[in-house]
């Protein structure tokens, strides 16, 4: 008995089923490879600019002697006063290098040239009175400290900010001696008088505890003036809180050197677009899986 033959069966014209039933794994895989290119992140600039700035190298230099505790901005002293108006000007500047050179009998690095402000304040918090264990006023000898610091610098502009209190009265180093080599090396100095005129009032430790002792002004003006001149710089007296702002709003005005800084751009990005379409893709894929051509085991 001949078998039956399944030839007009195959001939028959398959269903719309059948001859798509490509179509879910085809939206799957394509719904796959949009969501590689959505992951990453295509994106189109809308704008670019190099970013420029200008800025100098600056060096602090901060006179620690006992007199900076004299208490002329009542209640604050000379040394709390300072601080604060050197913590002011800080945090105005940008993409300058500045550095701390705490100095009464001698000179001491508090701080190299830095960007870093943060950890510069930091650093210049911890400046207090006496804190190079010695006394007098060895202005030279600052200014000589603050110079080897400046002098392998490749800023157009170098300056040494220069705060005290008192006159040169120890070190080796003659201030305007001092002030004259720094002008050879391209530094300009900017000096800075604290005290207000006449008579002031130091804090004493007694046998009867802690005495308000009258202390005479003892700021030599004439020779800070010439220190200042010989770089091209200025002279300014700082006897009151404002004052000491007034003088470092002055300061940054000083001319700035150019400085290259990282580029900036801003993009449109089309990720989200691909994304949706992806998941638009996927969801009929895998919907049409599971109803339309659904397989029963």
């Amino acid at each position: 008995m001949p078998f039956p033959s399944f030839d007009p069966v195959k001939s028959l014209p398959g269903t719309w089923r059948t001859r798509f039933h490509r179509l879910p794994p085809g939206l799957i895989y394509a719904g796959l490879a949009l969501s590689v290119i959505a992951l990453a992140r295509p994106r189109t600039l809308l704008k670019g600019e190099e970013a420029h700035a200008r800025g100098i190298d600056i060096m602090i230099a901060l006179d620690t002697s006992g007199s900076m505790r004299a208490l002329d901005f009542n209640p604050k002293d000379r040394m709390t006063v300072a601080k604060q108006a050197t913590k002011n000007f800080i945090s105005r500047r940008q993409f300058d290098r500045i550095g701390v050179v705490a100095f009464a009998g001698v000179s001491l690095l508090q701080c190299p040239l830095t960007l870093d402000y943060g950890a510069l304040l930091e650093f210049l918090d911890q400046v207090e009175v006496g804190i190079t264990t010695t006394e007098n006023t060895a202005i030279g000898t600052a200014i000589a400290a603050a110079s080897s610091h400046l002098k392998r610098s490749s800023a157009k502009s170098k300056v040494i900010v220069l705060v005290t209190d008192g006159r040169s009265n120890a070190g080796e180093i003659d201030p305007l001696t001092a002030a004259k080599a720094a002008a050879s090396l391209g530094i300009k100095i900017y000096a800075i008088g604290v005290g207000t005129h006449g008579q002031s009032v130091i804090p004493v430790d007694t046998a009867w505890g802690k005495q308000l002792v009258p202390i005479q002004e003892d700021l030599d003006e004439p020779a800070l003036t010439e220190i200042a001149r010989a770089t091209d710089g200025r002279y300014f007296r700082a006897a009151s809180t404002k004052e000491f702002d007034q003088i470092y709003g002055e300061i940054d005005k000083l001319e700035k050197t150019e400085i290259k800084g990282p580029s900036t751009h801003e993009y449109r990005d089309h990720y989200l677009g691909w994304l949706m379409a992806a998941m638009a893709l996927l969801s009929s894929g895998y919907g049409l899986q599971m109803t339309i051509w659904r397989t029963v085991p």
